[in-house]
């Protein structure tokens, strides 16, 4: 049986999936407020025991994580902020979330801090290379990160080749003068070669190690349609799938002009799925600095605000996932640390977020799950699939394993959501295994 079971895990390699939208958050901080008790609540009150498995029953079904080369070489006020996720970290708390059934976003910052439009500093190890040797490095690392994650347990569905990398990556070490960052600009055409390279190399090794999962290039340009339009027309020969969107409405303006970037990518890049990658928006006022929220900008095309409030989020989700399910090009959506949650936490003589952040999904003060959180999953309502053993609504290898635990008594079939006896001769074998496998070949 074992054997048979091999071989016919052997057929599924070049698996192809049926779409389906994905929906969920990044939570690149969830082990630290679990580590210092945070008391997540659901809407009665209740605390939340295990929050992984409970957003799983409230409809996600995908995770974000983002990934630093070094981040003890951050700056200590960027440690405070959350600059903590080595391998060893990710590899961890992946781990976790592909064993829940979700899947798994992967965040490359290629940086041993935040990297943003602002700044795309070097890693301090590598701040000493040539091009030609970066080239090499950013492949190294990424072959080699992908494969500790697979080794682990954690094989990422998603992969973000750098984060927010509106303006290229690897500028140069933290401190070097601006006039000497190299910088990507689409008007310039001098400036693409270093960066295709860039992303070639990372792309060649996230389909080396993950064949099956899908590249990722993240930029923050809604506000700034002609230039994304640029940006993604000078890439055009890099090796990609999604084109992976950051959405704050105080940054980036009203959700029509969210809806005109859709449409233009709907226009002139249809081959490529759209993900929202970072959204979010807030339930009181964010007290930090450096914040500067514009009412205006928040308008609707009706020119109706969305008040700062736990209801105001709400609207604001619901508006936003109503405006997103117009358009079938995109086919993710993720809140940004949305795991943000106060109550119960005792940071002392520990590394500490810099103030509250008031845009997350729980209340900073009850602890009580905000409303917002359930608007967000109805993006991927739940789909009654035939061959869908996980519940994620997508008929794939995941699928075909889940019945192999079962039937290897690796799992009951009562850890999975939907009947794993799938030919219903009431009977969980190897036959439902080949009829998935039918499934997925003809999809």
């Amino acid at each position: 049986m074992v054997k048979k079971l091999c071989l016919v895990a052997c057929l599924i390699i070049a698996t192809l999936t049926m779409n389906a939208n994905v929906v969920g958050g990044d939570i690149s901080m969830l082990p630290e407020y679990e580590s210092h008790n945070a008391k997540y609540k659901d809407g009665n009150g209740k605390a939340i025991a295990n929050l992984l498995p409970w957003l799983k029953e409230q409809g996600w079904t995908a995770i974000r994580l983002r990934l630093f080369v070094d981040p003890t070489k951050a700056p200590s006020n960027e440690i405070d902020q959350g600059v903590r996720q080595d391998l060893e970290y990710v590899k961890s708390l992946g781990a976790r979330i592909k064993a829940e059934g979700f899947k798994f976003m992967l965040d490359f910052h290629y940086s041993d801090s935040w990297a943003d439009p602002a700044k795309q500093y070097t890693p301090d190890a590598w701040k000493n290379l040539t091009d030609e040797q970066l080239y090499t490095k950013i492949y190294e690392y990424t072959r080699d990160c992908l494969q500790e994650l697979v080794d682990a347990g954690a094989t990422p569905d998603y992969i973000q080749t750098g984060n927010e990398i509106s303006y290229g990556m690897l500028w140069g070490p933290r401190g070097t003068s601006n006039s000497n960052l190299k910088k990507f600009y689409p008007s310039d055409a001098s400036t693409h070669p270093r960066f295709l390279t860039l992303l070639s190399k990372s792309a060649q090794a996230c389909r080396e190690v993950c064949p099956n999962a899908k590249i990722i290039i993240h930029t923050e340009l809604v506000r700034n349609i002609s230039m994304m339009n640029s940006y993604y027309s000078a890439i055009a020969s890099a090796d990609y799938d999604i084109i992976g969107l950051s959405y704050y409405p105080y940054y980036h303006y009203g959700l029509h002009q969210l809806v005109s970037a859709i449409t233009n990518i709907e226009s002139r890049f249809p081959t490529k799925e759209v993900m929202i990658v970072e959204a979010g928006f807030y339930h009181k006022w964010q007290p930090e600095s450096g914040i500067n929220f514009d009412y205006s900008a928040n308008a609707d095309q009706y020119g109706n605000t969305f008040a700062i409030s736990h209801e105001g989020q709400r609207a604001f989700t619901a508006a936003l996932v109503q405006k997103l399910l117009g358009h079938p090009i995109v086919t993710g959506l993720f809140w940004w640390f949305p795991e943000a949650n106060e109550c119960g936490v005792n940071w002392q003589n520990a590394v500490t977020p810099s103030g509250w952040y008031n845009a997350g999904l729980w209340d900073n003060e009850t602890g009580r799950v905000l409303p917002a959180l359930f608007e967000l999953a109805t993006f991927a309502p739940p789909q009654d699939v035939t061959g869908d053993v996980n519940g994620d609504s997508i008929v794939d290898v995941e699928d075909v394993n889940a019945i192999i635990n079962i039937i290897l008594k690796v799992k009951s079939s009562n850890d999975y959501p939907r009947n794993a006896d799938i030919n219903d001769d009431d009977i969980i074998d190897v036959e439902d295994v080949n009829t998935v496998i039918n499934i997925i070949l003809k999809q």
